[in-house]
């Protein structure tokens, strides 16, 4: 027999005594960092989970404000909360002002915090962090406070709006108390008060794209407009695309300016989705009100599918 014939046989049990403290410590590092995770898997699971759980079977119920002290004993109607939902004529006029928000804030909030952002993007170095932060002031700025404000300044006898109007020649209208100007109102402020940040997120997208690609743009005479579509834009698709799913799902939800400003008047006008479920959770339809909350959950998805097909970058 060899020493090249012994090695072999030696060195088995060897690795195999070196593997073992390897696994023992990974199960360890495993264990300790479930033991760290632990705490906030089961705050999770508590605060998240068991209320997701509940108002999903909450949904298929007749449960009501007088059922909670035995939620179990409820009776299970299977679709027809949905069903009442989706016949409700103040759901539905709930959900016609909902996407007519969404139709027009929207895209009007991403195009406005785009043509902000190029022109912070292309000039005005010297006091672009002034404009940067006076723009999304109004992002961190309490609703209520923003509500408030904006009340004074669309008050329809000596508003500052109606004033400035009428210093032209134009009798401003009654902008909260009018079905027709009401809506457009609410559209103003909540475009006013997100646009800084989606402009601040495109702004540091601009920002990432190279200087070479502008430089060579400009060689093969590009002007403004064609380097702002044929580079700017195509480059921008991704982070155009996080904006838009974060406006469209905040605007769907689209709560506190009907809330504060109109209480969804006049003539339900400003009456969304998401203060309809409030009001009938309100007057105890618990399982009905989940069950329009589920109705707004498919929407939100709906809306996000189609903005990636229609955002996402090229291949």
């Amino acid at each position: 027999m060899t020493l090249a014939d012994v090695r072999p046989t030696q060195g088995g049990p060897a690795t195999t005594r070196g593997r073992r403290p390897q696994s023992a410590r990974r199960r360890r590092r495993g264990f300790a960092a479930w033991g760290f995770a632990l705490p906030f898997t089961l705050l999770f699971a508590l605060f998240m989970l068991v209320p997701v759980v509940s108002s999903l079977y909450m949904a298929f119920t007749d449960m009501r404000g007088a059922d909670l002290r035995s939620p179990l004993a409820v009776n299970f109607i299977g679709l027809e909360n949905f069903a009442e939902a989706l016949t409700d004529p103040k759901f539905q006029q709930a959900a016609g002002n909902t996407l007519y928000f969404v139709g027009v804030a929207m895209p009007l909030t991403l195009i406005i915090a785009l043509l902000l952002a190029t022109l912070l993007n292309s000039g005005l170095t010297w006091f672009r962090s002034v404009f940067r932060v006076g723009f999304y002031a109004p992002v961190v700025t309490s609703i209520v406070a923003v509500a408030v404000v904006w009340r004074f300044l669309l008050q329809p006898d000596f508003g500052l709006v109606n004033s400035a109007l009428g210093v032209v020649g134009i009798d401003g209208p009654d902008w909260l108390t009018d079905p027709t100007w009401a809506m457009p109102s609410l559209i103003i402020l909540a475009v006013w008060r997100n646009v800084g940040f989606s402009m601040v997120i495109l702004l540091a997208g601009m920002q990432g794209i190279p200087r070479d690609l502008y430089e060579a743009a400009s060689l093969d005479g590009a002007g403004a407009v064609r380097t702002f579509r044929s580079i700017i834009v195509p480059l921008l698709r991704p982070t155009l695309l996080f904006c838009a799913v974060i406006a469209g799902i905040g605007y769907l939800q689209f709560f506190e300016e009907p809330f504060v400003m109109t209480q969804g008047g006049p003539l339900g006008a400003t009456n969304s989705v998401a203060y309809e479920i409030y009001n009938q959770f309100g007057f105890g339809s618990y399982g009905l009100s989940a069950a329009m909350s589920y109705l707004l959950f498919v929407a939100i998805v709906i809306l996000s599918f189609l903005q990636f097909r229609l955002l996402r970058p090229k291949s």
